[in-house]
């Protein structure tokens, strides 16, 4: 067998182990699951998950620290990952805001949650414009005085292989980063003070990885300035994303040692893992009752319109992991990438 299909057999083995987790209340197998997840055998699996449906009442405390009061905000969640996000979130009794650019397909797309009896607000959000996150944080909270819970989910994708435009470039990098980024910065302020701390999600992608085998940052000084939290900053990374997006205009890009693969979308991917750390360092010093936990994570190549329905992997799968990271019991995981409910390198 060769390395790709090993690789393939190890990735639906995982789904698998995923797909049998997903079965048990998030409520008992919460406290299990970094156990459970290094074990490769689906027999175990499924012997620990009987164990806890079963027998869960006796020894397991329940972990959920969440109720319909509790608040989360999904941007982009009109469709695909974000959709899928704010179902699952919804489904497990919280309270969730839907945000997109369009009002009426965000408004269709609460309706159609709401028809399934969820608890589904919605609320216009463009996350390029600077006018609409000040609205949306003013009404957020008038009407719920907070938030618990941001999964930065609204993002884009153009270009295939060396296919690229500076129009592209430009709306790519300021969706996916400087969206984030801001929707972040407005919102950090109205998280609500918790035992278990508020939580922020950013769906990013191993393409932003620093460094990956493949598809990575040539330039070394740069990796290296990006992965020491000594040297990192919202200037670094601001500059990082501009100097692409210069290079892009002059035409030189591809030989700037810039990732050679979706090159829009791994840069301003690569730009959110590195905020996702920044976050993680400057909210750290916050006292207890007011924590916040920032985590990234990859959702693997879903079928969703973004990739042209090509991709491997559902959007139950794919939302699952940044439900995960934004339901997890007493909280202290901040400042890491997750992929598939573990940790991986930046």
């Amino acid at each position: 067998m060769g390395r790709k299909e090993r690789a393939k057999e190890r990735r639906e083995k995982r789904l698998q182990e995923i797909s049998l987790l997903r079965t048990i209340p998030y409520s008992n197998h919460q406290r299990w699951c970094c156990v459970v997840h290094d074990q490769s055998s689906l027999l175990y699996m499924w012997i620990v998950s009987c164990k806890l449906e079963f027998w869960g009442i006796w020894f397991v405390r329940d972990l959920r620290w969440w109720s319909s009061e509790t608040v989360a905000v999904v941007t982009g969640g009109n469709r695909g990952i974000g959709f899928e996000t704010v179902r699952q979130l919804a489904d497990h009794g919280l309270t969730v805001i839907l945000t997109s650019r369009e009002s009426s397909t965000g408004l269709e797309a609460a309706n159609v949650l709401k028809e399934l009896g969820l608890s589904v607000d919605f609320h216009q959000l463009d996350v390029l414009d600077s006018l609409s996150i000040k609205k949306f944080a003013e009404w957020i909270e008038q009407t719920y005085g907070g938030i618990d819970v941001l999964v930065n989910n609204a993002g884009v994708n153009y270009n295939l292989g060396a296919d690229n435009s500076v129009e592209h470039a430009q709306n790519v990098v300021a969706t996916n980063y400087y969206g984030t980024k801001n929707v972040t910065q407005s919102l950090i302020p109205l998280m609500r003070p918790s035992a278990v701390g508020a939580r922020i999600v950013n769906v990013s992608s191993r393409l932003g990885r620093l460094n990956g085998r493949r598809n990575r940052l040539e330039d070394k000084d740069l990796r290296e300035k990006l992965a020491n939290l000594e040297t990192l900053s919202e200037e670094l990374i601001d500059r990082t994303v501009s100097t692409f997006l210069q290079q892009v205009e002059e035409g030189t890009y591809t030989s700037g040692g810039w990732p050679q693969m979706f090159t829009d979308y791994s840069v301003s991917k690569l730009a959110v893992n590195a905020f996702t750390r920044l976050m993680a360092k400057m909210l750290s010093d916050r006292p207890d009752g007011q924590k916040i936990y920032i985590n990234c994570y990859c959702p693997g190549w879903v079928k969703t319109a973004m990739t042209g329905w090509a991709g491997n992997v559902s959007v139950e799968d794919g939302a699952d992991t940044g439900v995960w990271l934004a339901l997890l019991p007493d909280q202290t995981i901040t400042g890491k990438f997750f992929a598939e409910r573990r940790e991986v390198n930046f």
